[in-house]
């Protein structure tokens, strides 16, 4: 990718967020003078500056580099949405971080799958345990450090399994940002899975395509979801 076009993305990323180039420059450790040639793509970003870059922006330096910025709002949207929803047969509102992350991966892919655009515009990247973007576990530990949500940590069948649920006083917030045609797809996700364990969502997601002809740590295309 030239410099030009990643010049373009981060400066649009820095006018988003109403940062200063001082500022920028001082969170990747550089001068000003010189953060303002890389945003006007005179001087190439290396791959150090790339990831504190990513991290001030909460993105993945593939989404970065990618210019294919992904809504972390919409994204933090569809979890709480999925919280609300009765996904277990224990009607308690917890539900397995491995089993909503699957979630999420097959609302983003079959959102795809009808309108050739994710949902989220996450990057899902094949990981032993599943399709995740590199953004969900920040996600996930912003919406705890907010008050959002709950994380519980257990011990079942002499596994370590993570619980979250929606915060009490969250339950009022509104995520306007999801359609309600996009609503309506989870709601039938979360319909479909809501009684199942979440060994047989895992092994349903890594017997799909996407997943399947992926090599390991490699970013899967949402176009693979339409040979399905």
């Amino acid at each position: 990718m030239n410099n030009e076009y990643i010049a373009k993305i981060i400066k649009e990323l820095r006018t988003k967020y109403e940062f200063s180039q001082e500022h920028v420059a001082t969170i990747i450790g550089v001068s000003r003078p010189t953060y303002t040639l890389i945003e006007t793509g005179k001087q190439k970003l290396d791959i150090e500056e790339a990831r504190k870059l990513a991290n001030l922006y909460s993105l993945g330096v593939d989404d970065l580099l990618s210019g294919r910025i992904p809504d972390i709002e919409k994204y933090k949207h569809m979890i709480l949405s999925y919280l609300r929803m009765d996904l277990t047969n224990k009607k308690d509102g917890k539900i397995t971080k491995t089993k909503l992350a699957k979630l999420l991966y097959l609302a983003d892919f079959a959102w795809f799958y009808k309108n050739f655009e994710s949902m989220s515009g996450m990057q899902y990247r094949k990981l032993p345990y599943g399709p995740v973007p590199d953004t969900f576990f920040r996600a996930i530990d912003e919406l705890f450090e907010d008050g959002k949500i709950l994380i519980e940590c257990k011990e079942y069948e002499g596994k370590e399994i993570t619980l979250i649920s929606e915060s009490e006083s969250n339950r009022n917030e509104r995520t306007q940002t999801l359609s309600k045609d996009e609503y309506s797809l989870m709601q039938k996700i979360a319909v479909k899975w809501q009684d199942k364990k979440t060994n047989e969502i895992v092994n349903f997601t890594h017997n799909q395509l996407p997943y399947f002809l992926c090599r390991d740590n490699e970013l899967i295309p949402y176009e693979l979801i339409t040979q399905e």
